[in-house]
């Protein structure tokens, strides 16, 4: 198959959209089929073009095999609507463009999680004549709204208007969560074009590795119990929970506790501010680091933190850490109710609390702390579990799916 993507996140960008857009395509390459990417000049989540990149009209370049084609987009930050909605619809525009150069796809895909961009993929199919895949990573724009970053019910109204559009337009939903799929059969869209590839993990990078002594010295965190959140810091994931935490173990002077932030996005200067606040000397910051890097920093972590506000929505989001979390044996502490928590649960690779309850989250760091027997226990069932979760078998799952859309 010729198969063209388009999406606004791709590597360098190490955010979950890119990674695995890029580690599907990696493996449909390597099975013999083509691939093109339509995106743009990496930015996310600072608004900022990554060093050896350009904004311009058109760059290409191949990425293992991949065709990576970069366009021009209105660049900002991850934060504000208005600036972020120029953001999407002028890489719609100018994906749509690009796209008509790519020549005879057989399959066109697009990917959230706004939607613009699968707008520009489904004008492409049509002109193309080719079939229309949307890769459904979010229920956007409901997401904005639980977040509270849209009021507008006007404008709320017309957006869901386009998404209901597109969803009843595409030759195949491809949807990461089985609870995606729910809400959309719930709202008259067709179950039978819709199937589930959840996220997953590369295991050939995130992998069980000793800790990575030098940059923990470098850190200030030799020696130490560290709870690590890797991942954007964004209004939608509600980390003043984990201060709260960290300032509840520096008063009850656990000195050998550190709790590490690792990523960018739109609340993060507000959560250094909040740490300086609250002098929380058990607390490190550190920016978004490369691809190839993470998996080092990984390594420092002796549990891993997933977070998001207590939203409806965000009950039937999973969050791609957990995977890694598990690929690197890392015992997971896990805020996110839903079909995300049911995976910790039945695999029984952490434990669950509440989303922003912090004496909760205390309280199961303090039990994985203090009891290595179920440390241990918890850390094998994760290295148990990761494989179940291959991403390149889930990226074989997809291609069958795409080869089976085609006339």
């Amino acid at each position: 198959m010729n198969i063209l993507f388009l999406t606004d996140n791709f590597p360098p960008e190490v955010n979950a959209p890119a990674s695995r857009t890029f580690e599907h395509a990696r493996e449909w390459v390597r099975a013999g089929h083509r691939v093109t990417i339509i995106t743009c000049a990496p930015n996310f989540p600072k608004g900022k073009v990554f060093p050896g990149y350009r904004n311009r009209l058109w760059q290409s370049e191949n990425v293992e095999g991949i065709r990576v084609i970069r366009v021009w987009s209105y660049i900002t930050a991850n934060e504000g609507f208005v600036r972020r909605s120029l953001d999407y619809a002028s890489f719609m525009a100018s994906g749509t463009v690009a796209s008509l150069f790519v020549r005879k796809p057989d399959i066109v895909i697009g990917t959230s999680p706004q939607f613009f961009t699968a707008c520009a993929a489904y004008l492409v199919s049509r002109m193309k004549r080719v079939p229309f895949v949307f890769e459904l990573r979010d229920l956007w724009p409901e997401s904005i709204r639980a977040v509270g970053a849209m009021r507008s019910a006007a404008v709320f109204r017309a957006l869901e208007g386009i998404e209901g559009f597109l969803y009843r337009k595409a030759d195949l939903i491809v949807s990461v969560t089985h609870s995606f799929k729910r809400s959309l059969m719930a709202r008259g869209i067709d179950g039978r074009k819709i199937e589930v590839v959840t996220n997953g993990v590369d295991l050939t990078r995130f992998a069980p590795r000793a800790r990575d002594e030098a940059l923990a010295r470098s850190l200030g965190l030799s020696g130490c119990f560290v709870a690590g959140y890797i991942g954007t810091h964004g209004m939608a994931h509600g980390l003043e929970t984990v201060l709260d935490v960290a300032e509840r173990f520096q008063r009850a002077r656990r000195s050998d506790v550190r709790f590490l932030f690792l990523g960018d996005g739109a609340r993060k200067a507000h959560l250094v501010r909040e740490a300086q606040r609250r002098q929380l000397a058990n607390v490190v910051f550190v920016d978004s680091v490369p691809k190839a890097q993470v998996a080092r920093y990984w390594s420092l972590l002796s549990v891993s933190i997933i977070h998001l506000r207590d939203t409806a929505l965000f009950s039937t989001v999973i969050p791609s850490k957990l995977f890694e979390s598990m690929g690197m044996g890392i015992p997971l502490l896990h805020g996110v109710p839903g079909e995300s928590a049911g995976i910790v649960e039945r695999e029984n690779v952490g434990i669950v609390f509440p989303s922003g309850d912090a004496p909760a989250l205390d309280a199961a760091l303090t039990r994985l702390m203090d009891d290595p027997r179920l440390y241990g226990a918890i850390r094998a069932r994760c290295l148990a579990a990761a494989p179940r979760y291959d991403r390149q078998q889930l990226a074989k799952q997809m291609l069958s799916l795409l080869a089976g859309c085609r006339p």
